[in-house]
């Protein structure tokens, strides 16, 4: 029996992942479980499993290549499995060929013959039927060439509507220079995209837009007349960056909001309550605590919790509180959500945290688990730096940047004293939060890390 391996689906709002490595060829097999690909997408590496045993009959899809949701990616002939793990014994077999043999040599020798099955000889009509339908498949390309091609009168019915015809290099360079590829029209044999296609259709959208230029417009200059210069290909990750950030950067109206919390406290809290954290088998950061602040600020500020839909002008205010907390992996930034931060105690939040944040440095992360964020915190603090101004990343409207604390003189009550002082900064959608709903928020923030132990027990 033959079984498809189709790749699954992902995640919302995730259509497509792209083939990392491929781990199986022709001939070999696999056990139930056993891993077939490597996977990428939005962010998240996967490891694609078969969900069968068997030997793989057929790989149709390449390392690079583009895979869309439902797609065949392998086939499995799980009855050749099943025969190789049934197979007798070489000492068996070699015996059982013996008497085969001499078997044989007997019917020879007694002038035996096998009958031979007699087939009948096909009609004029059958003889006629089969050169037509030979002739028909020499004129037409291979279905399988076109299996994603959108329907043409030339087109086989069962094609899907939704579909497109183009090489993986294709889709690769309208992902690069932002072009949707459903919206290009074909020029190529059965509609089929062409690079040519693709550059028009940009062109198109460049004409249409004005002044302003699209990532990756910009003519570079021959920086070689300088000195010797090194290029590397920009791995999927940034690619997906770079196409984000900037979409977002676009298409968001950005104000950045700064403030500085007294953390004073907070810090000897956080030493006071660590080893009951430890003892769970996790670490209390400053982030995690931050988690529980930020989750219980969402649920006094709602805007800051929601999306706005321009389409149909509405505000989109979300029931739930997920929380996208940035993390610096050797393949870029990634943001892990941790979901219902509002019905979680510190303790949980500081285990989920560091689960999350250790799969996303391991390429274990599942791409589920970077999505459905509402709001987002970055930590630099970590690294250094006094202050930066994160970009929101849509649909969300806000993010909390935290920068290094450090201490400085405070004047209170007539005297200054030393106090350890944590710089925040609050990106956020002007379409929707107006600076003062952005300055209360963030005095919000401070204000309770100041009293954490309001915030801590709510």
């Amino acid at each position: 029996m033959i079984k498809e391996i189709k790749l699954p689906e992902i995640a919302d709002n995730v259509t497509t992942a792209t083939v990392l490595e491929i781990l199986v060829s022709v001939g070999d097999k696999v056990e139930t479980d056993d891993t077939l690909a490597e996977m990428e997408s939005d962010k998240a590496t996967f490891e694609l499993p078969s969900d069968v045993s068997g030997v793989i009959k057929e790989v149709k899809v390449s390392e690079g290549d583009e895979v869309k949701v439902g797609q065949v990616m392998f086939t499995i002939d799980t009855e050749a499995g099943e025969a190789t793990k049934e197979e007798e014994p070489e000492e068996e077999k070699a015996e059982k060929a013996k008497e085969e043999k001499t078997e044989a040599d007997r019917k020879v020798a007694a002038g035996d013959k096998e009958p031979e099955e007699e087939k009948p000889a096909p009609d004029s009509e059958t003889v006629a039927a089969t050169a037509k339908e030979e002739q028909a498949k020499d004129e037409k390309p291979d279905a399988d060439q076109y299996s994603d091609a959108r329907p043409s009168g030339e087109d086989p019915p069962e094609k899907p509507a939704v579909e497109v015809a183009a090489a993986p290099s294709v889709r690769r360079l309208a992902r690069e220079i932002g072009v949707n590829i459903y919206n290009v029209t074909g020029s190529g044999p059965y509609d089929r995209i062409t690079m040519d296609d693709v550059k028009a259709h940009a062109k198109k959208m460049l004409e249409g837009r004005g002044p302003a230029t699209a990532a990756g417009d910009y003519e570079l200059p021959d920086f070689t007349k300088y000195g010797s210069v090194r290029r590397e290909k920009m791995d999927s990750i940034r690619k997906i960056t770079a196409r984000t950030m900037a979409e977002s950067w676009q298409s968001i109206p950005h104000v950045f909001q700064f403030d500085k919390a007294d953390v004073t406290g907070l810090e000897s809290f956080r030493k006071k309550y660590s080893k009951l954290v430890e003892k769970e088998g996790a670490k209390l950061t400053l982030t995690a605590i931050l988690l529980k602040i930020a989750a219980e600020a969402l649920k006094t500020f709602p805007r800051f919790n929601a999306s706005l839909d321009m389409k149909n002008e509405e505000i989109i205010y979300k029931e739930y509180i997920n929380i996208g907390v940035a993390v610096d992996t050797d393949r870029g930034l990634l943001v892990p959500v941790i979901r219902d931060a509002d019905k979680k105690s510190i303790t949980e939040l500081s285990i989920e945290l560091n689960q999350l944040a250790e799969k996303a440095r391991n390429k274990k992360i599942m791409p589920d688990a970077l999505q459905g964020g509402n709001f987002a915190i970055s930590n630099l603090g970590g690294i250094g730096g006094t202050n930066f101004t994160p970009i929101v990343y849509r649909p969300n409207v806000a993010i909390l940047g935290v920068s290094r604390s450090q201490m400085e003189p405070v004047y209170i009550d007539g005297e200054f004293k030393p106090r350890l002082m944590l710089p925040l900064s609050l990106s956020y959608d002007h379409r929707i939060i107006d600076g003062a709903d952005g300055a209360r928020f963030l005095r919000w923030l401070c204000e309770a890390m100041e009293n954490p132990i309001l915030t801590m027990f709510k």
